[in-house]
């Protein structure tokens, strides 16, 4: 099993990127993903999660500005970033949590994480 990471790049500040995790060798469809993203000499950080069923939590701060959302029928999750910033600059993961509840989950602890990708890199220029 794996998920590959694409649609990351370099933009300006203000702009939107729209990265995506595909994955491949699991049943994706019964699983929770989330975003994880990672800026040079700091911690990886969660950006949000979405559940099997298609809820979404987001870190507080990026609520507003991004958005979650899965195409079952191809085994990819999509993060839509808009007004991106020089802070956003990062690498950006996806990740797929294995354990399955009824309803879904939406974790944001990359512990409760167990196959990650190896991340896009999103630059912005201020």
């Amino acid at each position: 099993a794996q998920l590959v990471e694409a649609g990351g790049g370099s933009v300006q500040s203000g702009g939107s990127l729209r990265p995506s995790c595909v994955g491949s060798g699991l049943s994706f469809h019964q699983y929770s993903a989330g975003w994880f993203r990672q800026a040079p000499g700091k911690d990886r950080e969660v950006v949000g999660s979405i559940s099997r069923d298609g809820g979404v939590v987001f870190a507080d701060y990026k609520k507003d500005r991004f958005t979650i959302c899965r195409d079952n029928s191809r085994s990819t999750v999509y993060l839509q970033m808009t007004n991106l910033n020089a802070e956003d600059t990062a690498v950006y993961s996806c990740a797929v949590d294995y354990l399955v509840i009824p309803g879904g989950t939406c974790p944001l602890k990359s512990y409760e994480y167990d196959l990650w990708g190896r991340g896009t890199q999103v630059t912005v220029s201020s």
